[in-house]
């Protein structure tokens, strides 16, 4: 199979091209610094040619509304539109789980968009809605930080390893389409302040973690199961939160 891989040289994309050459098809690592853009369109035809699966992995550059806004619909609808003219028959696309219930966010706003583009059109399509990556804990609490404190939620979640995300998308690509949303979480279900307290411990950071229900992710006001698995097709990765804490702290 010839699989072309949107945002190729990402955190997803980079594991996802591996596995799939690993395999031994024939992945093109699609991305602005290699030439393709999917934003532009520059050098999308060229890339698609022949191909039978486009996998889009790409993030906005940008979180501001507007500029996730306009990314998330631009890059897909000039993506759809080569398809087409392509002949793929199979465009998956990575999502988050929980989008529809988060469009206080600017960026879940584009995120849905992103989804509702996908869905008119007439590519075979799968929407894979992920849980938060076990790397982003460090993010979440970036945002969340007031002098030595970070304020979370105690919202349930169920993060996940980016290596087991990007081995599920390797299966989804290789499956049928499921002209539908599939979701994909890690076997721990704790509080959003739990992972996060945990994640900094590991990495010996020693600011205070606190449970705290009026405070927002990402701008958003949460309930508890806003961002855990709520649909039919669920898969379940296999990399526990302590396990994958305990070897990246050997790795350091």
């Amino acid at each position: 199979m010839k699989i072309v891989v949107v945002g190729g040289s990402g955190l997803i994309g980079k594991k996802l091209v591996n596995l799939m050459q690993g395999l031994g098809h024939e992945t093109v690592a699609a991305s602005p610094s290699l030439g393709i853009n999917a934003m532009t369109g520059e050098g999308l035809a060229e890339a698609l040619k022949d191909a039978d699966a486009v996998v889009d992995v790409a993030n906005s550059p940008s979180f501001a509304d507007d500029a996730v806004l306009e990314f998330f619909g631009t890059t897909t609808r000039n993506l759809l539109a080569a398809e087409i003219e392509a002949g793929v028959k199979h465009h998956v696309a990575l999502s988050v789980v929980g989008t529809d219930g988060l469009l206080q966010s600017g960026y879940f706003r584009g995120k849905m968009a992103q989804e509702e583009l996908i869905q008119a059109s007439p590519v075979p399509y799968t929407i894979v809605r992920a849980t938060q990556f076990f790397d982003f804990a460090e993010g979440i609490a970036y945002t969340a930080t007031e002098g030595d404190i970070v304020r979370l939620p105690s919202v349930w979640v169920q993060p996940i390893a980016s290596d087991d995300v990007a081995a599920a998308l390797v299966d989804y690509i290789l499956g049928a389409p499921v002209n539908g949303i599939a979701e994909l979480a890690g076997p721990d279900k704790l509080p959003l302040d739990e992972f996060v307290r945990q994640s900094l411990k590991a990495k010996q950071d020693t600011r205070q973690v606190v449970g705290d229900m009026e405070a927002r992710y990402f701008g958003t006001e949460l309930q508890d199961h806003s961002l855990v698995p709520a649909g039919d097709h669920l898969r379940i990765a296999p990399t526990w939160l302590a396990d994958w804490l305990a070897a990246s702290g050997s790795e350091a």
